[in-house]
């Protein structure tokens, strides 16, 4: 493989990285968040980490088809934006829910997320359908997360 076309493989995993680990860093899991009655149905702990590094794993690979696969040099532009864009939505939830420990705002930008999600989906699987496959474990595993923030929300509020 020519270094040149190496170029988008290791920007998509540092993209990637940056993400994960600004969510990883914001993530608190200390007195407070062990003080909410989480659904008897959630997920173990231990399975989030795993779940996140296979999705953060997926998505990297998803723009990087995605940005291959794209017509244009506008459409190109456009995968990494949204991809952007949806990076800056994933780590805002955990600033919200972690941080500011505001579960009931961190709803409400849950569906911001979501929907960043389904827009990625749509928009690259215009001209790829494997980019848009790899999104659907992260739009799943979101709807969960959604699921349980809500959950947690009812189970625990109000905040603030």
């Amino acid at each position: 493989m020519h270094r040149e076309s190496m170029l988008p493989v290791i920007l998509a995993a540092m993209a990637a990285l940056i993400v994960a680990a600004g969510g990883a860093t914001i993530t608190d899991l200390g007195p407070w968040y062990q003080s909410l009655t989480q659904p008897a149905w959630a997920p173990p702990g231990w399975l989030y980490g795993v779940a996140w590094t296979v999705i953060f794993a997926f998505a990297a690979m998803a723009s990087l088809v995605a940005w291959r696969a794209a017509p244009t040099r506008n459409a190109r532009t456009n995968v990494i934006g949204l991809f952007a864009f949806n990076g800056f939505l994933n780590v805002l939830w955990s600033l919200l829910f972690f941080r500011v420990q505001r579960p009931d705002w961190a709803l409400i930008e849950v569906a911001a997320l979501w929907l960043s999600i389904a827009l990625l989906i749509v928009y690259c699987g215009r001209f790829s359908k494997p980019a848009a496959w790899l999104l659907l474990p992260y739009i799943g595993w979101v709807s969960v997360a959604a699921a349980i923030n809500y959950a947690v929300v009812q189970l625990n509020g109000p905040f603030g």
